[in-house]
């Protein structure tokens, strides 16, 4: 966390695309981006239930306390049904690790893939666990790339 209260701007610069995902408990969602899934805060808006996060490879999402501001519909947990967020990590034993040592459940995984893309294929090792809000997240190490055969 930051020494000073409401942060600083993204370390890695803005991302083109920052998802918000809409929370129960900003206090319970926290603590599960930041410390099992090893997110840090870059600032954050306490009075609104809000906190932008980043980690090191650049990957960044932001929280928001459900305030009804900006709910289109019925929200019910699981929030995340239709989407999957898909994080690249420079060390997903790490994370596994971490994860393991808080007792969640991996939804699926650990596997590692190898999927055609373009004109390649790339491996990667991948665990899949939810948040607890129901948000499905995929931590993914990219491992090798290979002409298609």
């Amino acid at each position: 966390m930051t020494s000073d209260l409401h942060g600083r701007l993204p370390a890695s610069g803005w991302a083109s695309m920052v998802p918000e995902l809409l929370v129960a408990d900003i206090a319970v969602s926290l603590a599960f981006w930041r410390d099992i899934l090893g997110f840090t805060i870059a600032y954050q808006r306490p009075e609104h239930g809000f906190v932008y996060l980043e980690r090191p490879e650049g990957t960044q999402i932001m929280l928001c306390q459900r305030s009804g501001n900006w709910e289109t519909g019925p929200l019910e947990i699981p929030f995340g049904r239709g989407v999957m967020f898909q994080i690249y990590v420079a060390d997903l034993a790490a994370v596994e690790a971490t994860v393991t040592d808080a007792g969640i459940a991996l939804h699926h995984g650990p596997r590692e893939v190898w999927r055609r893309t373009g004109d390649r294929e790339s491996s990667q090792r991948e665990i899949f666990l939810l948040d607890p809000n129901g948000y499905l997240v995929m931590m993914a190490e990219r491992l090798d790339e290979r002409p298609l055969p």
